[in-house]
């Protein structure tokens, strides 16, 4: 099949699935809607997580300046801090690149700086949106569309075809526990739009009460800013305004509303005119100069980027401001599993990258034959789109920077906010449904799984799944880090699970599950160790390579994790933890954190990873636990630091 030919049919198939979904959703919203009218927020609601389907906790867009101006919404008296968390700027550090993301022995990792930082805006336009996902509680569709891959987003853009778009809470609580900002969406198009928009350019005044009503949603619902997209025409008069609007729009986020960004997507030009460039230049540039960023739209070639570079050179702009759009779907270029291609082409103009609708993996599923509609999940859907997802996103790694993980205490059970039950220690709840909930989503790995591990809903440490082992043959990155032990010491505590038969496999008696780390001296680039953590008979120290046997005693409650107790008896089937105490004689960086998985050749046991945990000690608590099971580690004065290239 053709390139064209597989454009126009991912084309109807998406038209006939948003059409299909919004006609559902909007009997559902009704339905909703009338179950509750007249209906006041109840007690529970007002002090505790909602699980009783308040209307008042559910998303919903704003249709008009009426509402807008006067805050016409069924939660506004609702304090949203004890629904949405607030942004963890300390989660993350400095982005970095790498050269190979998965293949943790081997791989290395290039600073990001100001002459090469290209950022990820990923615009989540799915199916209308507002499905599932705006209720605060959960719902039973456990296979909905998920977004794991944060550690690669800067700007996450919550986006419907309604006049304001506001970003539902799990949304936010995911983007925000991984500590990246959430955007809505203001969009004008078509003729009721043109009237809006003109009404709001009809006056400085009626600017100036757009700007600070915008800027109140922010505040009042916790998100960090705005796309600004105006797909109608805008009259010649009316300009001067349109670009007070975006200028006191940026001024009014940057001083009000925290880490506040304000980004306009290519679409009207310096006349007023619906011309979408699809580069910047001089006839949208002063868009760009009044906010935090352009969106490019997605239609753009090789002629559009070069004009693009010498508009930014004009400006004396950083090029990173410029995100040119792919679409996942393939308007405009080679997209879908070739989405590699189209952001090469922008990588190596320094460029950016907006990215439309990633759950192209998801909603063209059901061309396949995938029931996607299901109220209740469907297992072969839910298993079928993370796959596909993995595989996508993998693709595309090499051309994305990854933000590590910097703070400790550090703590995952990799539930990705669904599951087909609850699980606590191991435990299945045998009274769980099925739910769907992004506010429970926990910190996700820092690279693709694809071909290493795969999220398995059969069992789970906590939440509602773990990591199934698919790689055997060698080392694979889990989690990109700069965690700084300024004391040297060490504590690391996960839970795994072998799914060991020896009656049926004798072979498995030697499957073997080790967690790697990689850390380094502080400011020391080119030197490093690995420290193999796993079940060995004593600890094995050598040059570059240390190989360490499990704590045998309980740690004292004050030290282990809430979720991760040592004692084996209160664990689920199979489920063990294991905890490591490791000194240093001096500072350490922790780099990396992996898997390594061996199993004989004939075992076919299953092998799951549950939890993690990491933190760093006071030497006072290294000193005060008795027995031989910790570990110090003279790597300075034993000269045990090798050498690498580069890091």
């Amino acid at each position: 099949m053709s390139d064209q030919s597989e454009i126009d049919n991912s084309l109807a198939v998406e038209t006939s699935l948003e059409s299909d979904f919004n006609e559902s959703n909007q009997k559902a919203g009704n339905d909703y809607d009338a179950l509750f009218a007249g209906k006041q927020l109840c007690d529970f609601c007002a002090t505790k997580c909602c699980t009783c389907g308040c209307p008042k906790l559910e998303a919903e867009p704003l249709r008009d300046n009426a509402q807008l101006w006067s805050f016409d919404l069924r939660s506004r008296d609702i304090d949203w801090r004890r629904y949405v968390r607030p942004l963890d700027t300390g989660v993350r550090g400095e982005a970095v690149y790498l050269d190979r993301q998965s293949t943790f022995m081997s791989s290395h990792r290039r600073a990001v700086n100001e002459s090469n930082r290209r950022e990820l805006l990923v615009c989540h336009d799915m199916m209308g949106n507002y499905l599932a996902d705006r209720h605060y509680q959960s719902s039973a569709k456990f296979d909905d569309y998920r977004f794991m891959h944060w550690s690669a987003v800067d700007y996450f853009c919550y986006f419907s075809h309604q006049y304001v778009t506001i970003p539902p809470s799990g949304w936010l609580n995911a983007a925000h526990r991984h500590g990246v900002a959430v955007l809505g969406t203001y969009i004008v198009e078509g003729d009721e739009g043109s009237r809006h928009l003109h009404e709001v350019l009809s006056s400085v005044e009626n600017v100036r009460r757009t700007v600070a009503a915008l800027t109140r949603l922010c505040q009042h619902f916790h998100f960090e800013g705005w796309l600004v997209n105006v797909e109608c025409s805008v009259r010649a008069d009316c300009m001067p305004n349109l670009y007070l609007f975006v200028e006191e729009l940026r001024h009014a986020t940057e001083t009000l509303v925290p880490h506040g960004r304000i980004f306009w997507y290519d679409s009207v030009i310096d006349s007023g005119i619906l011309s979408w460039q699809n580069e910047l230049n001089q006839r949208n540039v002063n868009f760009f100069r009044k906010s935090h960023g352009t969106l490019i739209n997605y239609t753009w070639n090789e002629s559009s980027l070069q004009r693009s570079e010498a508009t930014v050179r004009q400006e004396n702009a950083e090029a990173h401001r410029v995100f040119q759009g792919l679409d996942v779907f393939g308007r405009g270029q080679v997209a879908r599993f070739q989405s590699a291609q189209t952001l090469a082409r922008i990588a190596r103009r320094g460029f950016s990258a907006g990215i439309f609708a990633p759950a192209w993996c998801y909603e063209t599923l059901q061309q396949f034959g995938y029931n996607i509609r299901n109220e209740n999940g469907d297992e072969a859907f839910n298993d079928a789109f993370l796959a596909r997802n993995e595989k996508w996103w993998s693709s595309l790694w090499e051309h994305l920077a990854t933000h590590p993980y910097c703070k400790l205490p550090f703590y995952t059970d990799f539930c990705v906010g669904s599951g087909r039950g609850n699980f606590e220690c191991g435990n299945r709840d045998a009274t769980a449904r099925s739910f769907f909930n992004l506010s429970r989503q926990a910190l996700q790995p820092s690279v693709p799984l694809s071909g290493n591990a795969e999220h398995s809903f059969n069992t789970a440490y906590a939440g509602g799944c773990a990591l199934r082992i698919l790689n055997f043959e060698r080392a694979f990155r889990l989690f990109v880090t700069d965690f700084q032990l300024p004391l040297g010491v060490l504590l690391l505590g996960y839970a795994y699970r072998l799914d060991v038969d020896l009656e049926a496999d004798s072979a498995a008696v030697d499957h073997q599950l080790d967690v790697v780390l990689r850390c380094r001296p502080p400011g020391r680039r080119s030197q490093h160790m690995y420290l193999f953590c796993g079940d060995y008979n004593d600890h094995i120290v050598t040059p570059g390579r240390s190989y360490i046997s499990p704590l045998g005693a309980a740690l004292p409650s004050n030290l282990v994790h809430e979720q991760l107790p040592s004692e084996q008896g209160t664990l689920g089937v199979n489920w063990r933890v294991r905890y490591y105490l490791v000194s240093f004689d001096g500072p350490v960086t922790l780099l990396d954190i992996g898997l390594k998985c061996r199993r004989p050749q004939l075992s076919r046991a299953d092998a799951y990873f549950g939890a993690i945990y990491v933190q760093s000690l006071q030497l006072t608590d290294f000193n005060s636990l008795q027995g031989n099971d910790k570990l110090h580690i003279e790597a300075y004065k034993e000269q045990l630091w090798t050498e690498q290239t580069t890091t």
